[in-house]
């Protein structure tokens, strides 16, 4: 498995196995969440995705539970902050919204090293942008938790290069990564300067829903089901796996982050690495995503 290092602080496996549906299992035993980290530590990848506000801020303590000295000695968690939704802990939210003030931040913070019982977190997002954003304050917030030693580096999620260079202009620390939506079927970010501007600035973006919410699964897009299926049979894969690898073929060093919590499909998220999509395929997958070919 291929690693990518953001700084000299992080280094990260280039597949992301994501936890928001960890709480969503019926099975949330310990032995069945430290088997599906062993399923991904079987194929090199060791970084796992988190959120304060995944299953209902539940998500983080499931993994906790789960965590040993050796085992979390193995992997890198990233995790992320600044969404209040009126259930958990905030249940008394009088409505959603987004907080990236310097309080609930090193708040987040505390309550993720609490419940996932670590002393450092590895990467830590802030998870949406925020229009009430101080920069000053929210920039001065991660640079001290970076200085604490409770976080190894930071980032963004779902930020345009404006959020991005707003926020970067009231830090000292270097924001490392930009977690996004891209896929086959949100395929905007490689046309819309989300993607030039982290590939230009050497900032390794992250991708959610990589396999399009499952979308890429339905037999109704004929034309883009079919092509993958036919690299896929090639290959003797799943078409998730030709999915992922067209977004490995991208030289901007996309990070796919991969969520099921079935361990069948777990173990088989390497296989996208062993896929090599040429140019001439590339184009051909996105020729049928965009439904025309390129001008």
């Amino acid at each position: 498995m291929d690693r990518v290092k953001f700084n000299d602080a992080l280094e990260m496996s280039r597949l992301v196995y994501g936890m928001w549906r960890l709480g969503d299992d019926a099975d949330t035993s310990v032995d069945h969440i430290r088997n599906k980290i062993s399923a991904c530590l079987d194929q090199g990848i060791t970084t796992m995705d988190q959120a304060d506000i995944y299953g209902g801020y539940e998500a983080e303590e499931i993994l906790g539970t789960a965590l040993t000295p050796e085992l979390r000695n193995q992997i890198e968690i990233v995790t992320k902050c600044d969404i209040v939704a009126p259930a958990g802990r905030y249940a008394d939210a009088k409505v959603k919204h987004y907080d990236t003030s310097r309080a609930h931040i090193l708040s987040s913070v505390d309550h993720s090293l609490r419940l996932m019982k670590i002393d450092h977190i590895d990467l830590l997002l802030i998870h949406r942008p925020d229009p009430l954003m101080d920069h000053h304050e929210t920039g001065a917030a991660l640079d001290e938790v970076v200085a604490s030693g409770k976080v190894r580096a930071v980032g963004v999620s779902n930020f345009r290069p404006w959020d991005w260079e707003l926020l970067q202009s009231g830090m000292k620390t270097q924001l490392v990564t930009n977690q996004i939506e891209i896929s086959l079927l949100h395929h905007t970010p490689f046309t819309n300067g989300d993607i030039a501007f982290h590939q230009k600035n050497g900032q390794p973006p992250m991708a959610w829903s990589p396999l399009g919410g499952g979308a890429l699964f339905d037999t109704k897009l004929s034309g883009l089901h079919g092509a993958l299926q036919n690299i896929a049979t090639e290959h003797d894969v799943e078409i998730a796996a030709v999915a992922i690898a067209w977004l490995l073929a991208h030289p901007a060093r996309i990070l796919p982050v991969l969520g099921t919590n079935n361990l069948d499909r777990i173990a088989r998220i390497g296989d996208a690495a062993m896929i090599q999509i040429d140019r001439e395929t590339w184009f051909d997958l996105y020729t049928h995503a965009l439904g025309h070919e390129v001008a």
